[in-house]
């Protein structure tokens, strides 16, 4: 890592990232092309498209040696190398974006020996940006021109104090039937469900339709945790660094495992905390049982 400057890597990101936002924002919804791929509610636009062509274009000019990975070139069964790689989603969140429901963003990360080391999450929307460099901190932008907010917000974050005191972002994804929805739909019911009935009876559960600003709220500080299967390499790496540089961590979704790879497919982020991250995690984990979401087909 020596040899690369990620600050100057990071600030390219930062550029290519506002202009994807302008471009999302130039874009009428109603009047662009959609399709489908897995399903009617796993969508890609035209937008997503161009984005991922002028994000690819951009980075591949100013880095010709880097790997690319993107959503919408991906090929299956690509695997992410230890060489530096832009991992990217155009537009995260396009379910969102297709209705004019502003939380959408791109999200920009590069992986160095398949761990993320830069973190770029813009929403152009709101115009809310959060940025990591690999052991430099995470930062969040309210408004461009604005002063860098510190993450976690909080001077003093409080500790976890459990399931009971927690505010838990999932996400319902694509997949609509077979055994991870079912576990999934298991998962939410105990999860919001009374502690006299066998359930955990969290504070709430939130979705905000798109992995990255789920993971940046966690890291914010905003959420206490993230439960996810099925998403991608490139909805989780930029949000991974952002969420580590802010004191939290990232671990399986599937009990057991603390060190998941970046293209595990199924997370559970947990926000900074001077203690009870690993007391939470378990707590978790012992709500999921001896079950497993597979998503290796």
């Amino acid at each position: 890592m020596a040899d690369i400057n990620l600050q100057a890597i990071h600030d390219e990101m930062v550029l290519v990232a506002y202009e994807a936002g302008r471009t999302i924002l130039s874009a009428n919804p109603a009047d662009i092309g959609t399709g489908t791929k897995l399903n009617s509610v796993d969508i890609v636009t035209e937008v997503d498209q161009a984005v991922e062509k002028m994000v690819s274009s951009r980075l591949k000019a100013a880095y010709p040696d880097f790997s690319f990975m993107g959503e919408e070139t991906y090929k299956p069964g690509t695997k992410i190398g230890p060489e530096p790689t832009f991992i990217v989603d155009p537009i995260d969140g396009t379910t969102n974006f297709v209705h004019s429901f502003p939380n959408a963003c791109i999200s920009l990360g590069l992986a160095l020996h398949r761990k993320p080391v830069i973190g770029i999450i813009y929403n152009p929307y709101q115009d809310l940006l959060f940025t990591a460099i690999k052991s430099h901190g995470a930062y969040m932008t309210r408004i461009k021109g604005s002063a860098p907010q510190k993450l976690p917000l909080a001077a003093s974050p409080r500790p976890l104090a459990g399931l009971s005191n927690a505010l838990v972002a999932v996400e319902w994804g694509s997949s609509r039937d077979g055994p991870n929805y079912d576990l999934k739909t298991d998962v939410f019911k105990k999860l919001a469900a009374t502690r006299e009935t066998g359930g955990a009876m969290v504070h709430s559960l939130r979705s905000l339709g798109s992995a990255a600003l789920n993971i940046a709220a966690v890291a914010a500080g905003q959420m206490d945790a993230y439960w996810e299967g099925g998403c991608w390499a490139w909805d989780v790496c930029a949000g991974w660094c952002i969420l580590e540089e802010a004191g939290g961590i990232m671990v399986s979704g599937n009990p057991g495992e603390w060190n998941p790879a970046v293209d595990e497919r199924v997370y559970l982020a947990v926000r900074g905390a001077p203690a009870g991250q690993r007391e939470l995690v378990e707590e978790f984990w012992g709500v999921i049982g001896d079950r497993k979401m597979d998503y290796s087909v």
